[in-house]
């Protein structure tokens, strides 16, 4: 069976990269048979100056990108459509608010010492995009740990503390260096780059070209 090392880097505040990861997981279930893939998450922050209350995505959205609330809108509607079809949990996208996601990005390094980093990476989409949670918030983040079956002291004790802060500037630092201004990015065998959340059968396609280098 062919190996496939795949590190994804992306936010958590960032929607294309929930679709991206559903649509990578349809692409390695179709491969599943040739190949074994290991999955790795890396930290980008859409938003690293983020501080305070958070503001109502659409207008903050629309600011950021140069766009009318409309327009800002009709993109999120677009996501909500895709993210149904995938199965994935949307139905918050439009009224979420924004956060700083340093914390969670700090959690999610330690959850993967668990073995659990795709899953609470998952949990937390889902607290955001679905359920409109503020993941900054600490609860927030120790609940999504909870769910998971992990040991939430222990989350509580890295959340309090400043353990995997430097871990998470390093990835951003090395990402930043590498020319990555945009997330989802899926770099296969320490090697390809695959930008953005492309559809299953494109993924499936440049997996079988790797594969087969």
């Amino acid at each position: 069976m062919k190996k496939i090392q795949i590190d994804i880097v992306s936010d958590i505040a960032c929607p294309w990269c929930a679709i991206g990861y559903a649509r990578l997981e349809k692409a390695m279930a179709q491969l599943a048979p040739e190949y074994e893939f290991s999955i790795e998450w890396h930290a980008f922050e859409l938003n690293p100056d983020h501080s305070g209350e958070g503001e109502p995505i659409l207008p903050a959205l629309a600011r950021k990108y140069g766009k009318s609330e409309e327009e800002a809108r009709a993109t999120q509607n677009q996501m909500m459509a895709i993210a149904m079809g995938l199965g994935i949990n949307f139905g918050k996208l439009q009224e979420r608010l924004t956060c700083n996601t340093f914390d969670a990005h700090r959690l999610v390094k330690w959850a993967g010492e668990q073995g659990q980093q795709t899953g609470l990476k998952q949990a937390l989409f889902d607290a955001y995009f679905g359920k409109g949670y503020n993941v900054s918030s600490h609860d927030v983040l120790l609940r999504c740990v909870e769910d998971l079956g992990l040991d939430s002291a222990k989350a509580k004790e890295v959340l309090d503390s400043d353990q995997y802060a430097r871990a998470v500037r390093e990835d951003e630092a090395e990402y930043h260096k590498a020319g990555i201004t945009a997330v989802p990015a899926f770099i296969i065998n320490n090697k390809y780059l695959i930008a953005g959340a492309q559809e299953p059968d494109v993924l499936v396609q440049a997996l079988q070209e790797i594969g087969a280098d």
